[in-house]
């Protein structure tokens, strides 16, 4: 048995697809690179507002405590309880 061996036109064309295949392999491999790098930063943004929705749900938690309240007029608003005294470092 004889084996035919393949024309010129044969092998250019061959080579074409490969070429053609490794182009669309390398643009998927950069369209995959960049929806990793939108992934992780999408899920940066999800970790923060979870934190922010804590925090708020915890200032909801303690709408009606007083010593909560009294805290964050301290350390926000800066004002004190009549009987307080503060003490402010200037050596900063």
């Amino acid at each position: 048995m004889k084996v035919k061996r393949a024309g010129m036109a044969t092998k250019l064309l061959v080579l074409v697809l490969l070429a053609a295949l490794a182009a669309a392999l390398l643009s998927t491999q950069a369209q995959l690179s960049a929806a990793q790098s939108v992934r992780e930063d999408l899920s940066r943004q999800v970790e923060a507002q979870r934190e922010a929705n804590a925090a708020l749900e915890d200032g909801i938690a303690h709408s009606g405590d007083l010593e909560y309240m009294a805290d964050i007029a301290r350390s926000k608003l800066g004002l004190l309880e009549p009987d307080e005294i503060e003490f402010v470092d200037s050596s900063k």
